[in-house]
């Protein structure tokens, strides 16, 4: 294979994965929009706490998305430590996100409806979700090693692309 096959081929699988996480990504902003107004307006929460429940609600919504269509090819054995981590930095992302929404209401002053929704829903989560995309392909979904190719003794240790572009970099 080419170096130029094998790069469309990684940029075709970050595509779909792209994608994929986008598509599931958008299903939470939907629930996460939805559940924040109807906390704000119909059940009179504060902002904040509007806002920490909608994105604990997409939190929810988005781990099941990811899990079972966009990463579902990953490693599955280690769930524990999958759901564990996913939360963690979802956690991270639902400050950034409350923590830019409590910026603009409270420190601001920017109290109407729509500048809630903004800081919220465009400003906040739109930081929120560059930080959990990176850190949920880097750390929550691992990809499964590369099986062996065709040829390698048994009992022969094969190091796939990963592990050999971390024995490179040691050495360099």
């Amino acid at each position: 294979m080419s170096a130029l096959q094998a790069l469309r081929n990684r940029v075709g699988r970050l595509f779909r994965e792209i994608a994929k996480f986008g598509t599931v990504g958008a299903f939470g902003v939907l629930v996460n929009i939805v559940v924040f107004n109807v906390c704000l307006k119909t059940f009179g929460l504060a902002t904040v706490r509007s806002g920490v429940i909608a994105t604990a609600v997409a939190i929810g919504t988005n781990y099941l998305g990811n899990r079972y269509w966009t990463y579902r090819h990953t490693d599955k054995t280690r769930r524990t430590r999958e759901i564990t981590l996913f939360l963690l930095f979802s956690g991270v992302g639902l400050v950034i996100e409350n923590g830019i929404l409590a910026l603009s209401h409270y420190g601001l002053g920017l109290t109407s409806t729509l500048a809630d929704n903004v800081a919220k829903n465009v400003v906040g989560l739109g930081v929120g979700t560059l930080f959990r995309f990176w850190s949920y392909r880097t750390w929550v979904f691992r990809a499964l090693p590369s099986p062996a190719p065709a040829g390698t003794a048994r009992g022969q240790r094969w190091e796939g692309p990963e592990e050999q572009r971390r024995v490179r970099r040691r050495a360099a």
